[in-house]
This record gives C-alpha cells, sequence and structure tokens, in this order.
C-alpha cells in the first residue's frame, strides 16, 4: 500500500509543473524572497493548538495537539520541530503553521517538544527518551481523543527529521539501549523534510549552519565514543534496516541541510535495502518545508495526504 504510495507521490510531484488548464496554478507570495530565514516564518500570526499534553514530568516533555473540526476519527501526522537540536532555538511553534494548516485539511496533528542541548535532559540519552515515550503517548491520547492511529505517519523538520526517521525507526534498538521500548507506536510511514538522516555524514560534511560537527558532538558525546555500536543507536543512517517506509525531502536551494546529503541517505539506505525515496523540491531553500504558503509545502502536504489515505 505504501510503496503504490510512494510512486504515486512521486508521480504526482514530477507532474506539479502541468497543471491541467483548468486547474489554478498556486501563487506563492513570498517568491520574491527565497529563501526564508526561520525569524521571518516566526513573524506570522500563529494560531494555537487544541490542547497541551504532557507525556512526563519534565518541563519539555509535552505534545500539542491540533484536532480539526468534525467527529473523527482523524488521520494523524506526528512531527518533530526542528532547530539544531538546541535549545537556544524556537521550538514547537516552528510547526505551528504547517499543524494549523493539516488540521484545516482534516488531519489531526501531534507536535512534540522534547529536551535539546542546553537543556539538563537534552543530548544522548534524554532527548531520543523524550520522543520515544512522546511518540508512544499518542495511544493514551487517542483514549480521549477521536484518533485512527491505524493511519499515522511521522514527519520532522532538519533536527525533527532525524529525530522522526529515528522514532520510526527504533523499532530495532537493542534491549539494553536506554531509550528501547517493548512496544514502539511506528507509523505507516516516514517523511523528513531537511532531515539530518546521517549523523555521521553531517558531522563530517554538514555545511557548519547547524553548528556541526559540535552540535552533533553535544548531541551523541564525544568523536571518540561514537562508536559503531552507539551510532546504530542513535543515527538512522547507521542502523541496520528500517521497516517503515521512507520519502526524504530536500529544497534544491537549503543552505542548512544541502540536497545532496538527503541524496546519499537514500542511496544508503537503498542499498541496504530500504522503501526509500528521494524528493527534492525546485526553488526551496529550508524554511519553505514548514512554510505553508509555499509551493514546496503545497507538494510536501500531497504527499502527506496520500500516505495517510485521506480522502
Amino acid at each position: 500500500m505504501i510503496r503504490a504510495f510512494l510512486l504515486a507521490a512521486t508521480t504526482a510531484l514530477a507532474a506539479c509543473q502541468s497543471l491541467p488548464a483548468s486547474a489554478p496554478a498556486f501563487t506563492d507570495p513570498h517568491a520574491d524572497v527565497r529563501p526564508i530565514a526561520w525569524n521571518e516564518l516566526l513573524d506570522r500570526p500563529r494560531e494555537s493548538a487544541t490542547a497541551r499534553i504532557a507525556f512526563g514530568e519534565g518541563e519539555l516533555e509535552f505534545g500539542e495537539l491540533w484536532l480539526p473540526d468534525g467527529d473523527g476519527p482523524f488521520p494523524v501526522v506526528a512531527m518533530v520541530h526542528g532547530g539544531c537540536w538546541l535549545s537556544q532555538i524556537p521550538g514547537t511553534i516552528l510547526q505551528d503553521y504547517v499543524a494549523a494548516d493539516l488540521r484545516d485539511h482534516g488531519i489531526a496533528v501531534w507536535n512534540l517538544e522534547y529536551a535539546r542541548i542546553g537543556h539538563e535532559t537534552g543530548g544522548w540519552p534524554g532527548t531520543f527518551e523524550d520522543i520515544a515515550d512522546g511518540m508512544d503517548h499518542l495511544r493514551a491520547v487517542a483514549d480521549d481523543y477521536p484518533l485512527d492511529l491505524d493511519r499515522l505517519v511521522f514527519t520532522g523538520h532538519s533536527a525533527g527529521g532525524h529525530l522522526a526517521l529515528w522514532a520510526a525507526a527504533r523499532g530495532g534498538l537493542p534491549e539494553d539501549s536506554a531509550p528501547w521500548r517493548a512496544d514502539p507506536l511506528l507509523p505507516d510511514a516516514v517523511v523528513t523534510l531537511a532531515g539530518i538522516n546521517d549523523l555521521a555524514d553531517y558531522r563530517a560534511h554538514g555545511p557548519g549552519r547547524c553548528g556541526e560537527p559540535d552540535t552533533v558532538d553535544n548531541l551523541i558525546g564525544p568523536v571518540d565514543g561514537q562508536t559503531r555500536e552507539l551510532m546504530a543507536q542513535v543515527s538512522p543512517g547507521s542502523m541496520d534496516g528500517i521497516a517503515v517506509d521512507q520519502v526524504i525531502v530536500s529544497g534544491e536551494l537549503d543552505p542548512i541541510v544541502p540536497p545532496v546529503l538527503g541524496a546519499r541517505y537514500t542511496l544508503l539506505a537503498a542499498e541496504r535495502g530500504d522503501s526509500v525515496r528521494h524528493v527534492v523540491l525546485p526553488g526551496a531553500g529550508h524554511f519553505e518545508l514548514i512554510d505553508p504558503v509555499s509551493a514546496a509545502w503545497q507538494e510536501i502536504r500531497a504527499v502527506l495526504i496520500e500516505a495517510l489515505e485521506v480522502e
């Protein structure tokens, strides 16, 4: 089913430049200022989530639920915000814009917060434990709200793309790993948006816009401790294989996570037998991928809707 979605999504993306004459072309009001920065995104008014729900006792252990109008049950996108894993950069509010857009298209959104570098429990393993527990808490949320967890997709942007992909892969963690959970909630598919999918590659070849290599070392520990065993617990690029279908989305003009990184991860994942596809969005930078008025987001939303089988 998802393999068919991947093919259909790619076909749809390829056809986006040849809409029928009767379909009005999407007009991007920010097309003359590409690529945008995160502060430009946050200058706009934001809507509020339906509820903020704790999944643990820590100050940062919560998710924000965006619930559509109607009776449901609603398909769910669980998303993880980016920000170079750093506490100094804004958190869930970075995703508020696309969360509101998905809600308006009949999709419930679970927008996760988590401890980051600079927070007391940030880094390995606390950041990863937060993501694991936050994703699994969706089962409890579904007891109180009309959510259809049989239609579930994970997504994340930038550093959040790394964590969303890791969350989809964590079923393969060894039992002695700190964020291992006996019955992890896994999605039907995962869509990473400018995701830092391979920590070793980003540490070695990232352009430095996220403070790498230092940020990677601060996330998982000094380079001399980055053993094969550790990397297989923290980096999707170093795992043996990921059973969940993956769509890797890159912006053509992204200066923070250039599309060559997405291409290399896709090749690596395909060689190990994963179901994976790389989509490069022309004219898009880094933050267009979470800007609901950008042409890039129109295509990303279509991929998410197709994966969720939303009519």
